[in-house]
């Protein structure tokens, strides 16, 4: 059976059956669609292979990266499955569960933890209800820590979805920064 099959209907299966198929594809024709354009986008160098899997995680559903999805990039630039888990299990931004709808990173670099991000964390813990780590019960929220993403210089910060915000100093700071996220604002630096 091809891995990239979404059909899991079986035709022994009766209205008494107890079948139910072991396995819904998320690699739908679409989404193969958008990780061969990320595929050429990175001319299918195999060295570039953690930025393009970030790139595939952030337009999968629950921004993961599932075996299906592994086994594909691995045949389209003729590696190992072995090789390409080593990458997603490797790197902290890579992740091979699902997660949520909308990703919130808090940085927990040097800089950021000198100047509050620990008071960020507790505030996006305590708005959340949810600790670093967990996904909120309706999906919609995953909350981690994340190593330096570059915003040192309005730290603390945070990454929803890859979008930043910062220098996010209260608990309210924080509530602002997630509103503007949902209703689609920029970032404000």
């Amino acid at each position: 059976m091809n891995a990239y099959v979404t059909n899991t209907s079986n035709t022994h299966q009766g209205s008494d059956s107890l079948y139910k198929p072991a396995h819904t594809t998320i690699l739908t024709p679409e989404l193969m669609v958008q990780i061969d354009s990320i595929l050429e986008r990175f001319a299918k160098d195999p060295t570039r292979l953690v930025g393009m899997l970030l790139d595939i995680q952030d337009i999968t559903p629950k921004q993961y990266l599932p075996k299906e999805i592994a086994v594909y990039v691995g045949e389209k630039l003729d590696l190992p499955l072995s090789r390409v888990y080593d990458v997603i299990s490797f790197y902290e931004a890579l992740s091979d569960v699902p997660r949520a709808d909308i990703v919130i990173q808090f940085c927990d670099s040097v800089v950021c933890k000198v100047v509050g991000s620990r008071r960020l964390k507790e505030a996006l813990e305590g708005i959340l209800d949810i600790k670093t780590g967990e996904t909120t019960k309706d999906g919609k929220y995953h909350l981690e820590a994340a190593p330096c993403f570059g915003a040192c210089d309005i730290s603390p910060a945070i990454r929803v979805n890859g979008v930043v915000y910062g220098p996010l100093k209260t608990e309210e700071d924080v509530r602002d920064a997630l509103a503007r996220y949902e209703k689609g604002g920029e970032a404000r630096a």
